[in-house]
């Protein structure tokens, strides 16, 4: 199975925010080269929210183009077979945080936005972190930095703030 056919299933699972995701599967189905980052008029992302739920925190990254404090994630790789593996490998790259989960049931939200490159159809799931858990900054970072639930709109713009309440809703 590609990472396309793969996408498409996970979004006809996908239960929630039905016109968004009817949007992304017509993406989908209008562009055989929707998952790459190539596509110019957009293209599927995979990120990842890292929590720590025994903590009450999250771990958000200053993202380095847009210096904007953001979960992990980015664009999918011709290596990833899933979108949940992009989440992962997204979120386990970015934080330097070994040993993550994805919470179990697949995304938990989809967010879309114009970026400096394209349109990012981002399908976002929350990376469940391991017991005493360490950050460790990547190359796509300005900054890596735990943040208390409550902290979170204070530092982050509305959509990271939706996925963490989504996110917790889940928990």
């Amino acid at each position: 199975m590609s990472l396309h056919e793969d996408a498409v299933l996970v979004l006809k699972g996908y239960e929630g925010q039905e016109e968004l995701r009817q949007t992304y599967l017509d993406h989908l189905s209008a562009h055989p080269d929707g998952m790459r980052k190539a596509c110019g008029d957009g293209h599927l992302t995979a990120s990842a929210l890292v929590i720590d739920p025994g903590q009450g925190r999250v771990l958000l990254t200053l993202h380095k183009k847009l210096r904007m404090w953001l979960q992990t994630g980015g664009h999918c790789e011709p290596t990833d077979a899933t979108l949940a593996g992009a989440a992962l490998r997204e979120g386990t790259e970015e934080s330097g945080v070994p040993g993550l989960t994805l919470l179990p049931g697949g995304p938990v939200r989809l967010d879309r936005h114009l970026t400096p490159c394209a349109w990012h159809y981002d399908v976002q799931y929350a990376a469940l972190a391991p017991a005493g858990a360490v950050e460790a900054i990547s190359d796509e970072s300005l900054d890596l930095r735990w943040f208390a639930y409550d902290e979170v709109a204070g530092v982050a713009d509305g959509s990271v703030v939706r996925l963490l309440e989504a996110t917790r809703a889940r928990l």
